[in-house]
């Protein structure tokens, strides 16, 4: 029989399990972020840097965090001392998986009878010895370009010009023992020191549990279904499913929206998923693509359709007002030198407290991003 639980109580659970019930400062250091485990994606302005903050990590030394291309081609932050394991754990979990996240690159593999994992193997030593010190990513794509067989090569309109595939591009670096450096823009990939490249030899199966990215989904998204898991992924369906945890137990959810398929949690997570919602009254301002607003079922968090398109809009998305999990606004940042201002917008009312705080944790990004708040506006 299926565990029963309400939806109040998953939010209450997937908010603990993302560490965002922590008061600031909390955290001890990156070990102590448990979200790092399956990586902090860094896309916009010191987004995985606001992340950690609102996981209670105030600082940390950025010598000790990696940044490399991973889940669906996208720079995530990890902890240095984690690279292999996370190399392991972010590689395909099959030949079939592979071709399904390289998408439309898979097509001239097969017909030239290449296996895809072969020809990504190709790519990873190729940027291996080109990158001998650190190198732009568009001379180490000129470069490559000029190295690879026709069938790992692609014309690209918007460029008019003839080069790798872009997935297989960023899948390849962290299996070639290469990194991203932080703050770079083109991005700049250097050799990371005392990784010994793997050269996508071993599969995403054989990943150490807790780096293991289809437990991981389910921890801070569960419960869920196989479907979400491969969609989070860019992985295939099937493989997620050869590979699901045996520890994983069903469960019933009462206020989800109605979809096709039985959700699951991990067996550790029933407790938290037992508990009861809490009302600590946490106001958080989450960046765009901020792990929290990652999840594929995205109805379970918000189920109006036109705020949900706003939210999740393909670009120049805003970020979220959150109060202990719900989604309760909207929120876009403007800068002017020095200057940010942040406009928000309630989908709800919110009390004069919760204001005030969502007007602290905005002059808190101001800080994190180098500048200072000049205005925290109510959108007309």
């Amino acid at each position: 029989m299926a565990l029963e639980v309400g939806r109040e109580q998953v939010i209450a659970h997937r908010w603990r399990a993302h560490q965002l019930d922590r008061e600031p400062g909390a955290a001890s250091g990156l070990d102590d972020v448990a979200m790092l485990d399956v990586g902090v994606q860094d896309t916009g302005p010191v987004a995985a840097r606001w992340a950690l903050v609102n996981r209670g990590l105030a600082s940390y030394d950025e010598a000790e965090a990696l940044l490399a291309w991973t889940v669906r081609s996208s720079p995530h932050l990890y902890r240095r001392a984690d690279a292999a394991a996370v190399a392991v754990a972010t590689a395909p979990l099959s030949e079939n998986d592979a071709a399904r996240r390289v998408f439309d690159a898979s097509k001239p593999l097969r017909q030239a009878g290449i296996p895809v994992l072969e020809a990504l193997a190709v790519i990873a030593r190729t940027q291996r010895a080109l990158v001998r010190k650190p190198m732009v990513k568009g001379d180490l794509s000129t470069s490559l370009t000029e190295r690879l067989e026709p069938h790992s090569l692609r014309y690209c309109r918007p460029c008019d010009a003839i080069h790798a595939w872009e997935n297989p591009f960023r899948m390849a670096p962290l299996q070639a023992g290469l990194e991203l450096q932080p703050g770079t823009s083109p991005p700049v990939l250097q050799r990371i020191t005392g990784l010994r490249p793997l050269y996508f030899r071993t599969p995403g199966t054989q990943a150490e549990p807790r780096f293991d990215q289809v437990r991981g989904y389910l921890h801070h998204f569960g419960p869920a279904r196989p479907q979400e898991v491969a969609a989070h992924l860019d992985s295939a369906v099937k493989d997620v499913r050869a590979h699901w945890p045996d520890d994983a137990v069903p469960v019933d959810v009462d206020g989800f929206p109605g979809v096709s398929g039985d959700r699951f949690a991990l067996e550790e997570d029933v407790a938290s998923l037992t508990s009861g919602p809490e009302r600590a009254g946490r106001v958080r301002l989450l960046a765009p693509f901020d792990p929290w607003l990652q999840l594929r079922e995205r109805a379970t968090l918000v189920d109006d359709r036109a705020r949900a398109k706003d939210l999740w809009r393909n670009l120049g998305r805003p970020g979220a007002i959150v109060v202990d999990g719900e989604v309760v606004g909207t929120w876009r940042p403007k800068s002017a030198g020095a200057r940010l201002t942040i406009t928000w917008e309630p989908w709800a009312p919110l009390t004069k407290a919760q204001v005030v705080r969502a007007e602290q944790e905005a002059g808190l990004l101001a800080e994190v991003r180098g500048q200072v708040l000049a205005g925290f506006v109510r959108a007309d």
